[in-house]
């Protein structure tokens, strides 16, 4: 594990400078202005209680919404995993990056930091029991605790039911559905555990979430996927039932289910894009991506593919402060295709 990174003098002016400002000037967006309409609604309308419905009344820097929380990214080398990774750190939050490709954990941590934000790279396997354990010992080691973990890690093997063997249905479950419940199981001593220590003297525990990247596949099936398909099912599945279990300790559990969006799972499989499952070559992406790119901007409402970053974008408003009543939902991030 590598220590974080030293920040350097202007990393430190700037972020000083940014908690010396005005909402207006922190922020980057018309968010800004939106917080502070918040905060002067609630401070009129009760001023330091619980707010009437016995809800939660939150303080947070505007423009930065997870400052100060600490969050585990697996799958942060690339796509969805490396855009919300950064845009988590951009908003504040200490990440520990995961991913199978060292290299490219790495650089998104270089990125971050290079940014100004506080990251650490712990590479690994996802399907690697022993890795839940060491991510979460890293961000406890790194960061004193753990707020946030995104279950993004994953990818595709496709293959028709008829031609599909073992190893490859049992891939998906693995990577899917058994490396999250890992991780969560890893993470409770740090997450339910010490919810219920700041719970013991009859307060409320802080606020945390987990975030699992489902699909639509999970929802209304795939041809040739049937193996992904059933895997992402079972993500919404165990997101609910943590949601349920953890929800009296005020950690939240939410599923992401994406519809087309531009990474590599959906590019050109020509371009020879793969990983190494069990000693065995799996090449990610599709054929005739464009094509088939074409065909679903027809049938998604907004026209077009959706982005990591838009993605990204999603996974941090279930993360803010601003979802506190948002849990064990299965949310479409489709650009309106599904429907």
């Amino acid at each position: 594990m590598e220590s974080p990174t030293h920040q350097t003098a202007a990393c430190r002016l700037a972020r000083l400078a940014a908690h010396l400002g005005s909402p207006r000037e922190v922020s980057s967006s018309g968010l800004g202005d939106e917080l502070q309409r918040h905060g002067t609604a609630a401070s009129a309308s009760g001023g330091g209680g619980a707010p009437a419905g016995g809800g939660e009344q939150q303080s947070f820097e505007p423009g930065r919404l997870l400052l100060g929380q600490t969050a585990i990214v697996t799958g942060g080398g690339s796509g969805i995993g490396r855009a919300a990774a950064q845009l988590f750190a951009h908003h504040g939050a200490r990440v520990v990056v995961s991913d199978l490709d060292a290299a490219a954990a790495q650089a998104t941590v270089d990125f971050i930091t290079n940014s100004c934000g506080t990251a650490i790279s712990v590479p690994g396997d996802v399907t690697d029991p022993t890795l839940p354990v060491r991510l979460v010992e890293a961000a406890v080691s790194a960061f004193s605790g753990i707020d946030i973990l995104v279950n993004n890690a994953g990818f595709t093997w496709d293959g028709m039911i008829h031609k599909m063997g073992d190893k490859q249905w049992q891939a998906m479950l693995a990577v899917h559905c058994t490396a999250p419940f890992r991780l969560i199981q890893a993470a409770a001593p740090h997450m339910r555990d010490a919810a219920k220590r700041e719970m013991a003297g009859g307060g409320r525990a802080r606020p945390r979430c987990i975030l699992n990247v489902s699909s639509v596949s999970g929802v209304h099936g795939s041809a040739g996927q049937a193996n992904y398909a059933t895997a992402k099912a079972g993500v919404v599945g165990l997101t609910k039932s943590v949601a349920k279990e953890w929800g009296p300790f005020n950690i939240r559990c939410n599923a992401l289910t994406f519809g087309y969006i531009a990474t590599r799972l959906v590019g050109d499989k020509s371009k020879g894009e793969s990983i190494e499952v069990d000693g065995e070559r799996v090449t990610l992406g599709i054929p005739q991506a464009d094509g088939a790119a074409a065909m679903m901007k027809q049938l998604i409402a907004l026209g077009r593919v959706g982005s990591a970053e838009e993605a990204a974008g999603a996974m941090l408003l279930l993360a803010c402060p601003y979802a506190s009543y948002i849990t064990g939902q299965a949310v479409d991030v489709t650009g309106g295709g599904w429907l």
